[in-house]
């Protein structure tokens, strides 16, 4: 598996739009047949912090993502509601759920 997790910072005017956008980019990202996995989740004492949980069956995979049209208006639509650039961390799967694969 390929993992990639990404921290976003929002600006808290841009909370709600942000959260639709980005739901509407993980349920078609969902869809992508390399797509295992893609979590949105909001900081709990920090609600203006977003991780997104992204895990592909490969790097292709990943790299095939980043040129869906969903990804690219996601990414078109949610730069303005950033309060600074995204922060994301790309991982290489040891274990992966509760199979003996990664």
């Amino acid at each position: 598996m390929y993992v990639v997790s990404v921290t976003i910072f929002v600006k808290p005017e841009s909370v709600k739009p942000f959260i639709e956008a980005t739901l509407q980019n993980a349920r078609h990202t969902r869809r992508e047949a390399g797509n295992v996995r893609f979590d949105v989740l909001q900081a709990e004492e920090e609600p203006t912090r977003f991780l997104l949980y992204e895990a592909y069956r490969s790097k292709d995979d990943f790299a095939k993502h980043q040129q869906t049209p969903h990804y690219l208006r996601w990414k078109e639509t949610v730069t303005d509601f950033m309060a600074q650039p995204r922060q994301g961390v790309k991982h290489q799967s040891l274990f992966f759920g509760d199979s003996t694969e990664s």
